[in-house]
């Protein structure tokens, strides 16, 4: 456990598990089109390659549009919207219920309960209420995350040392002081923490909804072609939605770097 690999080292070790997974993946997909040249199920790294091309650069003979693009962004609109309203609920509510006895004798209850109901069951329900638009979207994922969110943050406000807060009020700090200046800036790092831990829940929520109700999206998209069994589509589609994905995971573990870099001084490399 004492032994870490170097810089050089870490990358090389990074990339063998990809490198073998694509060695696997070209075998298998070589050794089906051997036995049924018409086999769908893992089509060769070209034909994808071709698809993606026809999709990345090329416009849509209907819309106009380029597909590809024009699905990011939609999902992207709508996973941003999603994940900064559920992010404000759940700094907002995490310090209240944190820092206010009253408030989390309430509400603490009530937002456990609500973080235990599967998200997808909702989705009927949403699409009734809010109807097949954006808004039912954007609510799957604020009810999905938000919960979460607000738990793990009310958590972290009361793993604060109490000393320290002990403290604040005997030098005469108010209830809001100390929740804004004292309180607020340590959970800060765990609110970008939390973010990241939701952000394959919340590509969950998103592509869920847009493969029952949507005409364009990264989910649409995905259950527009499964019925042709486009494999050499639905394969980059959903490797684009993880690039994307980690992608947002490395910014915000950046961002909170940068931010707060105090809060990672002991973190193991």
């Amino acid at each position: 456990m004492n032994i870490a690999p170097a810089r050089g080292g870490r990358l090389f070790l990074a990339l063998v598990p990809f490198v073998l997974l694509a060695l696997v993946y070209v075998v298998a997909s070589a050794e089906r089109r051997a036995v049924n040249p018409d086999d769908k199920l893992l089509p060769p790294v070209s034909e994808m390659v071709t698809s993606i091309h026809r999709l990345a650069f090329e416009e849509d003979r209907r819309s106009g549009e380029i597909v590809l693009w024009a699905d990011t962004a939609a999902s992207l609109r709508r996973l941003a919207l999603g994940l900064g309203i559920a992010t404000l609920i759940g700094l907002a509510f995490g310090l209240a219920i944190g820092v206010l006895p009253v408030v989390s004798a309430s509400l603490a209850p009530l937002v456990a309960v609500l973080s235990m109901i599967p998200p997808m069951a909702m989705l009927p329900v949403l699409f009734i209420v809010f109807g097949l638009g954006e808004l039912s979207k954007v609510v799957l994922i604020i009810i999905g995350v938000a919960p979460c969110l607000v738990r793990d943050l009310s958590f972290a406000v009361k793993a604060l040392p109490t000393a320290q807060l002990v403290k604040a009020q005997t030098l005469g700090a108010s209830t809001w002081q100390i929740a804004i200046r004292i309180v607020l800036p340590q959970i800060m790092p765990r609110l970008i923490d939390s973010v990241r831990l939701m952000l394959g829940p919340a590509f969950l929520f998103l592509i869920s909804a847009e493969a029952i109700a949507s005409d364009v999206g990264l989910g649409y998209r995905i259950f527009l072609v499964r019925r042709y069994l486009a494999m050499d589509v639905i394969l980059p589609y959903v490797a684009w939605i993880t690039l994307l994905s980690y992608m947002m995971d490395i910014a915000l573990a950046r961002l909170a770097r940068s931010a707060f870099a105090w809060a990672y001084v002991n973190e193991r490399t």
